[in-house]
This record gives structure tokens, C-alpha cells and sequence, in this order.
């Protein structure tokens, strides 16, 4: 069997939605298991019905819903004729669901709140799809992949328990495969063993896909986008970026490490395990054959550039000019651990250390702050980093020539620079 992700840009129009739905339908080999994201953007607006509800603005809390409903309801009547009843049914339950806990008073932690509301997105967007199929006359069964997925009570970074998890399948989806050719369910979510939603934390649909493949002893996953493939950099700032047939699995790792908006590791890790490869295909246009991500070893890549903008260096230099370490630099690495989060790049000397970050101005400035307790610290915004893996003399000039560097690291196989960006 295969499992197949598509995430919210491929349904975030009725056409795409339909178009995605075909998608499903042409897979001959069956039998075939889809992840299936949120509508485009409509996780960003239900994390809004979550803030006005947790500071007790219920009335804009429901009216924020309301357009959510419309949207959905909207993309019923633009899709589907013969079940529209009966999938517009569906949905009210979804609602209902939420709207009994917006009628309620905040009582437990935000990030709660955020699972039971947010999760509502994946189940919406599936039980459409799911109508559409049928619609398509596809022999297609839908189910609460909450009742499949069970995690600990981490709201919105859950962990899985893979061995309840793994008897769940057993028990309800291996069923459910064997009488249909396809079955449709949800990315992202999960639920504890009290039935309370959960989320998966970043990237978490990729995940999901992962997790049921590895269960399923599937034969590939195929997760969809709107590129032609993972490409050897963004086209908007490398013009020679180019689509890689194929990559290994530890490739694909590093790549994510410094940063590139490729295939997350935890996405990565289950179907290593089990050597399923991954695919990755263009929803816009199936005809490509899109990159396989394997264990097969892959040679003569391009250079592979990661552009960060948005960076900010701080430098922590001692005060005293003793050596930076022992009781000074613990201190500051808990300072990254309670602000939750870690340098893109640093280097070390003798008295000082240099770090960079993607400037979250708030948790920057916190920094700075607390760090002066224990260092000298200087600050500079406007900065880019930028990661060549597998480069060459040409594409670091290419990249580089130009500009104003601060900051220069290079091994045998990673170049990574940090520049300042020209005052406009």
C-alpha cells in the first residue's frame, strides 16, 4: 500500500480541492492511505479564535468562527451535489464541537485550548475531501485519526505512544484498508488516552504520514507541494537552483539542520527505520516525477544553498577577560533553553563567544538583556546567513563576492557566511 500527504495549499480553493480529489482518484495502486492538512491559512485564523477565546473575548471568538464555518460550508456548495446534505451534517458536528467549548470560560493552559480548537481545521478539511471522492463514485472511508494516534498530554508538541498507537492501527485502520481503496484521514493531531486533542508541533502532517507508513510497512509515501521537487535552493534568490531527482536520507537531515524548508528529521526518522523511501511531487503538475528521498547513498549533488534572513549576531564578551566557560557560559546556554531558542551559527574564542539567531525581537532583546549580568554584550540586526553544502569556488563567489561578510565559517563540505545587509 502507499500513503499520500497533501498539505494546505492543495486544497486551500474548491478547484484545488477537486483537483487534489482526482489526484487520489487516478492512483492505481491501491490500496491507498491520505494525511490531509487544514485549508490553506485556515489554521492561522482559527489560532486567533484561540486567543480571543483564552482572553475571554468570547462574542469575537464566535464571530471569528462563524467566518471559518462560512468558508467551509462555502466550499461544500462550490464541490459537492449528491451528499451535500449529509456532508453539510458533517461539519455541523464539527462545529458544534467547538462551539461548546467557546461558550465555556478559559479554566486550563492556553496551549490546551489551542489543540482543542485548532485540530478542528484538519477534521473539516478531510471529511470534504472524503464527500468528494465519493462524489468522484471512489470507494473512500474517513476516520478521527484521533482515535488512531495516541499521545501524552504535551499540548501542541505531543509525543506519540507508539505502542498504543501501533495496536490502534491494528485494530481499527488495517480494517478499515482491506474494505476500501482508499481511506482519508487527518495530519497534525493526535489524543490522549482521556480523548483530549493534541497536536503534533511543527511539520507535524509530514509526521503523521511517516508514522502510519512505518505502522503500515507501506511501500513509499508520496507527500505533495507546490514545487516540482525538492530543489537545490530557492529560486527567488538562486537563480541556479535546480530540482535533485534524489536524496538520501542523511542528506535531507543536514539540509533541514541548516534551516532549508526541505523535510523535517522527526518526518524523516520512522521511514528510515524501516527504509520506506519518500517521495516528493508537484501537485500542480503529477506528470513530474518530483525527488525520492532514500537510504541510497547520493553523489555528485549540486551545491545546495540555505538563505536565512531576519538573522541578529550578538557577541558575549567576558568582562573581565577570563576565559569564557564553566559557571558565565552555562548560564547563558539556560538563557537559550528558557527563551526556547538556539543559534543558527556561533564561534567560539578565547574571551568571547558569537552567536547568531533568527531575530525574534522580543526573545532577542530578553536575551541581551539577561546576558549582561554575566558579559559584555553587543548587538547587530540586519544580518543574513547563508549555507552552501557541497560548494564550489564558483557558487561562493557567486553568493558572496559582493558582499560585506562578518562572519565566515567553513568545514571540507559546509560554507556558511554571515553578511550585512546594505542599509536601504
Amino acid at each position: 500500500m502507499k500513503v499520500y500527504k497533501f498539505g494546505g495549499a492543495s486544497i486551500e480553493t474548491p478547484e484545488r480541492m477537486t483537483e487534489t480529489a482526482k489526484i487520489i482518484a487516478a492512483t492505481e495502486e491501491q490500496p491507498l492511505l491520505v494525511v490531509i492538512s487544514a485549508l490553506g491559512k485556515t489554521t492561522n485564523a482559527l489560532e486567533k479564535v484561540v486567543d480571543s477565546f483564552f482572553y475571554e473575548r468570547k462574542d469575537e471568538a464566535l464571530k471569528l468562527f462563524e467566518k471559518i464555518k462560512e468558508q467551509h460550508l462555502n466550499f461544500i456548495k462550490y464541490t459537492i451535489v449528491k451528499n451535500w446534505k449529509e456532508a453539510e451534517n458533517k461539519l455541523k458536528d464539527f462545529f458544534t464541537e467547538i462551539e461548546w467549548l467557546l461558550h465555556d470560560k478559559p479554566v486550563r493552559e492556553y496551549d490546551y485550548y489551542y489543540d482543542q480548537i485548532v485540530c478542528c481545521g484538519e477534521l473539516m478539511s478531510t471529511s470534504i475531501v472524503h464527500y468528494i471522492l465519493l462524489e468522484l463514485t471512489i470507494d473512500a472511508a474517513w476516520i478521527d485519526v484521533r482515535d488512531l494516534i495516541r499521545t501524552d498530554d504535551n499540548f501542541r508538541d505531543a509525543i506519540i505512544d507508539w505502542k498504543v498507537t501501533g495496536e490502534n492501527v491494528e485494530s481499527q485502520l488495517k480494517p478499515l484498508i482491506a474494505l476500501h481503496k482508499v481511506v482519508i484521514t487527518q495530519g497534525f493531531v493526535g489524543a490522549t488516552d482521556e480523548n483530549e486533542s493534541t497536536t503534533l508541533g511543527r511539520e507535524g502532517s509530514d509526521f503523521t504520514a511517516a508514522i502510519f507508513a512505518s505502522l503500515l510497512d507501506a511501500e513509499d509515501v508520496t507527500i505533495w507541494k507546490d514545487v516540482p521537487g525538492v530543489m537545490s535552493g530557492d529560486p527567488k534568490s538562486y537563480a541556479a537552483a535546480e530540482v535533485l531527482p534524489a536524496l538520501s536520507y542523511s542528506e535531507v537531515v543536514e539540509m533541514a539542520y541548516y534551516g532549508a524548508q526541505v523535510i523535517h528529521p522527526k518526518t524523516i526518522k520512522p521511514l528510515q527505520n524501516k527504509k520506506i523511501p519518500l517521495n516528493v511531487r508537484s501537485f500542480l503538475d503529477p506528470t513530474l516525477a518530483g525527488t525520492t528521498i532514500s537510504s541510497a547513498i547520493t553523489k555528485d549533488l549540486p551545491a545546495l544553498v540555505i538563505n536565512k534572513a531576519n538573522q541578529v549576531m550578538l557577541t558575549f564578551r567576558s568582562k573581565d577577560f577570563s576565559f569564557v566557560e564553566d559557571k558565565p557560559i552555562n548560564a547563558l546556554y539556560e538563557m537559550f533553553h528558557s527563551l526556547k531558542i538556539k543559534p543558527t551559527v556561533s564561534q567560539n574564542a578565547a574571551i568571547s563567544l558569537i552567536c547568531c539567531f533568527t531575530d525574534r525581537e522580543e526573545k532577542i532583546n530578553s536575551l541581551a538583556a539577561s546576558a549582561a549580568e554575566y558579559f559584555d554584550v553587543a548587538l547587530e540586526r540586519n544580518l543574513s546567513l547563508v549555507t552552501i553544502r557541497h560548494y564550489n569556488e564558483e557558487v561562493i563567489e557567486n553568493l558572496t563576492g559582493d558582499k560585506e561578510i562578518v562572519l565566515l565559517q567553513k568545514t571540507h563540505e559546509v560554507l556558511q557566511a554571515v553578511i550585512r545587509n546594505p542599509v536601504s
